[in-house]
C-alpha cells in the first residue's frame, strides 16, 4: 500500500511539473518537440516523461504527449520517438579528443592479434605516406598476442623504411620507436633513463625501441606537429565520432606530464567554435605546472562559453598497469622486483604540492591521474593537505582512473569531496590479464565502482579515448556486466563491483556534469537546461545488461538541433 501511495504521489508530482512547465512555456513556440517516447530525465522531481519541447538550444518543457504538443506552432518540427528511449546527452569526463581523431586517420593496431599482423598493418600504412613522414598513434595491445611479449624496433624496421616511427600502446604510457626515430632522438645504449621513465634494453644494454612513460618524451620532442590539413582531418573525425555515439560533451585532458601541445589543441577547438562547426562541448585541461597561464589573468574555473571552457589542470601520479608503471604498495605479482613508477610530477612532492596549493587558491580545478594504490593514496593525502591549508571551497578535486585502490581508501573520496573519474571499459579490457599482474587479492578492489558508490563517492564516467572507444553505451555495458572482452567471464570479472544501469547512466550524465561544475546547465532533461539529447535504439533499462552492447545511438541532438541520425 505504501509503495502504491508513493507511486501515485510521484505521478501527481510529475503531472503538476508538466502542467506548470507548459503554462510557463505557452508564450513560446517550440522549435522542436519529441513525443511518444520514454524520457529518462535524471531529474528526481520528474524521473520519467513521454515528451520534451525545445526552444532553440534550451529545453522548455518535459511531460506527457498532449501537454507538450500544445507548444507546437506552424514552424515546429516534431519527432515521433515510437516508444524509444530518450536520455540526456552523454558527457565523457576523460578524453584526448584531437589525439583520438588523429588515431582514426592513422594506422589502426588495436585489433592486431599477433606480431606478424602488427608488422603487416604498419608496412601497409607506411606505403600510403609521403617519404620521411612520421608514423604515429597506433594504440597497439601486446596482451592480445600469444605470448604477450613487447614488440621491438627490429620487428618493424624493415617495414617502415625511411619513416621514423613512434607507435603508442593503447594505455598511452608506453610507445615503440623504430631505429630511425631513436637515432633522430639521440637515444643509444649510453642514454640514461629519465626520471619517471624507462628505456627498455636488451640483454646487451641496447635500446629495444620500447619507451615507458617519461622516456617517450625523448622522441616526442623531435616529432613535428601534425600539418594543419591533417589536424583538421583529425578534428573532423573526432567530432563525427562523438556525434555518432551520443557524446555531446567531453573533458579534454593533457596527454602526459610532458605534454606541451594543449595550447595548439585549444586553438584548433577555437577555430571550429568560431566557424560554427563545433558540435561537442569541450572543457579543456592543461598541465598543473602551467597553472599561471590561467591564474595570472585571473581565470577561475570554469571559464568560457557553453561550447568551450577552461580552468582545469591535470597532473600525473604514476603510469599504467599495462606498462607496469602504475605505482603500487606491493610489487607486481608477475614481476617481484617492480612496484611501478612515480611520475615526474611527484618526484619532488613538496614542489608539486606548492603548485597544487597555488592553483587551488587561484580558483582552478585540480585533476590528477592515479592508477596504482600507492599513487591514489598519495593524491588523497595531498588533497587532504589542500583542504586543511586552503580551507573549505567548492573545488571538486578529481582523481582520474582510480583503478587499483586499497579498500581503506574508499571512504576518503566522500570525506574529502574527491570525484572518482573512471572509465568502465578499462575493466573489461584489462580484466583479461590484470590478475596475472596484480594477483587476485588486489583484483577484488580494482575498478571498484560499487564500493566507491556505497562509500558515498561521486562517480564521473568517461572513456579515456583514444585509449578506449569513445562509446558511452559500451561503457554502460561494461559497468553493469564486467564481462571481459575475451568472453572468459560471462558472470562478470569481480561481479560484486557491478553497478546498475541507472547508476552508470547517472555517472555519464549528472556525475560528469558535476565534475566540470556544469550540473546546473546540463546532465539532465529539465526546463532551462541545454538541449543535448540522445535517442537509443533499445531501452537499456529494461533489456538484459549483456544486450546493452548491441544498443545503437539512433539520433543525437546537440544545442537543439539534430547533428546525427543513424541510417
Amino acid at each position: 500500500m505504501n509503495l502504491r501511495r508513493i507511486a501515485l504521489a510521484l505521478l501527481a508530482l510529475s503531472f503538476c511539473c508538466a502542467v506548470t512547465q507548459a503554462q510557463e512555456a505557452q508564450a513560446k513556440e517550440a522549435s522542436l518537440i519529441l513525443v511518444n517516447g520514454k524520457v529518462w530525465t535524471e531529474n528526481p522531481a520528474q524521473p520519467l516523461a513521454h515528451a520534451v519541447a525545445l526552444d532553440g538550444n534550451k529545453i522548455i518543457a518535459v511531460g506527457d504527449d498532449s501537454t507538450i504538443r500544445k507548444l507546437a506552432g506552424p514552424d515546429t518540427k516534431i519527432i515521433d520517438l515510437h516508444g524509444r528511449l530518450l536520455v540526456p546527452g552523454f558527457n565523457d569526463a576523460h578524453v584526448h579528443f584531437l589525439d583520438g581523431g588523429a588515431g582514426l586517420i592513422s594506422v589502426e593496431l588495436g585489433t592486431a592479434n599477433s606480431p606478424a599482423e602488427f608488422k603487416e598493418r604498419i608496412a601497409k600504412f607506411a606505403k600510403t605516406r609521403a617519404p620521411g613522414t612520421w608514423l604515429r598513434n597506433g594504440n597497439w595491445d601486446h596482451q592480445r598476442w600469444n605470448p604477450p611479449n613487447l614488440p621491438t624496433r627490429q620487428l618493424i624496421d624493415d617495414a617502415t623504411g625511411d619513416h621514423p616511427v613512434l607507435l603508442w600502446r593503447t594505455d598511452g604510457h608506453m610507445a615503440l620507436a623504430n631505429s630511425l626515430a631513436l637515432k633522430l632522438a639521440g637515444i643509444d645504449r649510453s642514454t640514461k633513463d629519465p626520471p619517471g621513465g624507462e628505456i627498455v634494453r636488451d640483454k646487451d644494454g641496447n635500446p629495444t625501441g620500447m619507451l615507458k612513460d617519461s622516456a617517450t618524451a625523448l622522441v616526442v620532442r623531435v616529432i613535428p606537429p601534425l600539418p594543419e590539413a591533417e589536424q583538421d582531418q583529425a578534428m573532423e573525425a573526432a567530432i563525427h565520432e562523438a556525434a555518432a555515439h551520443g557524446i555531446t560533451s567531453v573533458q579534454n585532458l593533457a596527454d602526459t606530464p610532458e605534454d606541451e601541445s594543449q595550447p595548439d589543441v585549444f586553438r584548433e577547438f577555437q577555430k571550429y567554435e568560431r566557424a560554427g562547426k563545433l558540435t561537442v562541448r569541450i572543457y579543456q585541461g592543461v598541465r598543473v605546472r602551467d597553472w599561471k597561464m590561467y591564474a595570472d589573468p585571473g581565470i577561475v574555473a570554469p571559464f568560457g562559453s557553453s561550447l568551450l571552457r577552461i580552468g582545469n589542470l591535470k597532473a600525473f601520479a604514476d603510469g599504467a598497469l599495462g606498462s607496469e608503471t602504475a605505482w603500487m604498495d606491493e610489487p607486481f605479482a608477475n614481476n617481484p622486483s617492480n612496484r611501478g613508477l612515480a611520475s615526474p610530477d611527484l618526484l619532488d612532492v613538496e614542489k608539486f604540492y606548492g603548485e597544487m596549493r597555488a592553483a587551488d587558491k587561484a580558483g582552478l580545478q585540480l585533476t590528477i591521474h592515479a592508477i596504482g594504490d600507492r599513487a591514489i593514496r598519495t593524491v588523497l593525502d595531498l588533497y587532504a593537505r589542500l583542504e586543511q591549508d586552503n580551507g573549505p571551497a567548492d573545488r571538486r578535486p578529481r582523481i582520474e582512473h582510480v583503478q587499483h585502490i586499497h579498500p581503506a581508501d574508499y571512504p576518503r573520496f566522500a570525506k574529502l569531496g574527491v570525484i572518482a573519474s573512471m572509465q568502465p571499459y578499462h575493466a573489461i579490457d584489462d580484466g583479461r590479464w590484470a590478475e596475472k599482474v596484480i594477483g587476485p587479492e588486489r583484483a577484488h578492489s580494482s575498478y571498484a565502482w560499487k564500493s566507491l558508490l556505497d562509500a558515498g563517492a561521486t562517480l564521473a564516467f568517461g572513456s579515456d579515448w583514444s585509449v578506449a572507444p569513445l562509446d558511452a553505451v559500451l561503457g554502460i555495458y561494461a559497468a553493469t556486466t564486467r564481462q571481459t572482452l575475451d568472453g572468459k567471464n560471462p558472470g562478470g570479472w569481480i561481479p560484486e563491483q557491478r553497478i546498475t544501469v541507472a547508476q552508470a547512466v547517472h555517472a555519464y550524465t549528472v556525475g560528469s556534469a558535476f565534475a566540470e561544475h556544469q550540473e546546473k546547465v546540463k546532465g539532465s532533461i529539465e526546463p532551462g537546461k541545454l538541449a543535448d539529447l540522445v535517442i537509443l535504439s533499445d531501452d537499456i533499462f529494461s533489456i538484459a545488461p549483456e544486450e546493452i552492447q548491441h544498443t545503437k545511438v539512433d539520433l543525437t541532438i546537440f544545442d537543439g538541433r539534430v547533428i546525427y541520425e543513424r541510417k
